[in-house]
């Protein structure tokens, strides 16, 4: 008889892949944490934008994103890195697939909250969690005990009820719930690190980026350089905007499962939700308070149930094993 510790006992089933150590969890959800915190807030600076078309605020975000990412890439001493992933055609195809998801996820979220549609984006994050976990079971094997299955089915009632209640089809919400569900996907199952696969990502824009940015400025339709100095200090400070949140989320997604990463995404949606009802007077019905109870309830059981598992799995890696 022997301890076997980077093992599970016979009878226990292991996860795909290799076992994540506890110190990466807590690195993982701290940084989940706050790249959803900081997202729940997000609407406030978009709506001091608002007067921005939504292209230019996109161009905005990825040149001042490639700025501050390039600089950081230089500190760290990264370029190494992002070189050995330029010579892979199989990741940069996965980057490249990535830039035009997030890409789209960007524009429909700046145009929600341009529109007074806060609301409906928050929707679209509220479904995105039940993306990350159909994902996780269709393509990474993940598997749910009944504790969280339950959190899943009154989360899923939740955001149906809210859809039907509506008395619309939401195409935004799927759309922002699609494009960044498979996103965390590919950067999850990608062996990139995350600043070097968020610099790419952003490289990939820059061209037609920078493109776009000189048309509007030879036509005169230009908001930055316009005159007005806090718009265009709003416009640059969209690469901060954009690129630290992302690296937190890139960061939290290679440590956590997709299903612990979709139920940390309904903070972003609750601030949302929050904004939406108390900041910019969107309507609040009784179809809102049912569903957001639902889900919060949700995510209390799948909360308590993870924190049970991962405490009940560090047990089981302990006990030994006879051969």
């Amino acid at each position: 008889m022997r301890r076997a510790p980077d093992s599970l006992p016979p009878t226990v089933k292991a996860p795909t892949g290799s076992r994540t150590p506890p110190s990466a969890q807590r690195v993982g959800v701290t940084c989940g944490i706050a790249a959803y915190g900081f997202w729940g807030l997000v609407p406030i600076y978009f709506k001091a934008v608002r007067h921005v078309p939504a292209l230019e605020v996109l161009a905005h975000r990825i040149v001042w994103s490639v700025v501050f990412l390039l600089v950081l890439t230089l500190i760290e001493r990264n370029w190494g890195a992002v070189r050995s992933c330029l010579r892979s055609p199989r990741a940069l195809l996965t980057l490249s697939v990535t830039t035009l998801l997030i890409a789209v996820n960007w524009v429909g979220f700046i145009w929600a909250v341009a529109n007074d549609q806060v609301m409906q984006a928050s929707l679209g994050y509220f479904i995105n969690p039940l993306v990350n976990v159909l994902l996780g079971f269709v393509f990474l094997r993940e598997r749910l005990r009944r504790w969280q299955g339950l959190s899943v089915a009154l989360a899923t009632i939740g955001v149906l009820y809210l859809t039907f209640a509506a008395g619309q089809f939401p195409a935004l919400g799927l759309l922002l719930a699609g494009t960044f569900g498979f996103y965390g996907l590919l950067r999850k199952v990608v062996k990139i690190e995350a600043l070097v696969g968020l610099t790419i990502e952003t490289c990939l824009l820059l061209v037609p980026a920078l493109a776009f940015l000189t048309w509007q400025i030879v036509q005169g339709s230009a908001a930055f350089g316009s005159g007005s100095l806090r718009t265009d200090l709003l416009c640059m400070a969209a690469g901060l905007v954009t690129a630290v949140p992302l690296l937190w989320f890139a960061a939290a997604a290679r440590r956590l499962r997709l299903a612990t990463m979709g139920f940390l995404q309904y903070l972003a949606p609750t601030g949302h939700f929050l904004l939406a009802v108390w900041a910019y007077g969107e309507p609040f019905a009784r179809a809102n308070a049912i569903a957001f109870g639902l889900i919060w309830t949700a995510l209390v059981i799948y909360t308590l149930d993870a924190a049970w598992g991962v405490r009940a799995d560090r047990n089981k890696v302990a006990v030994p094993v006879v051969e």
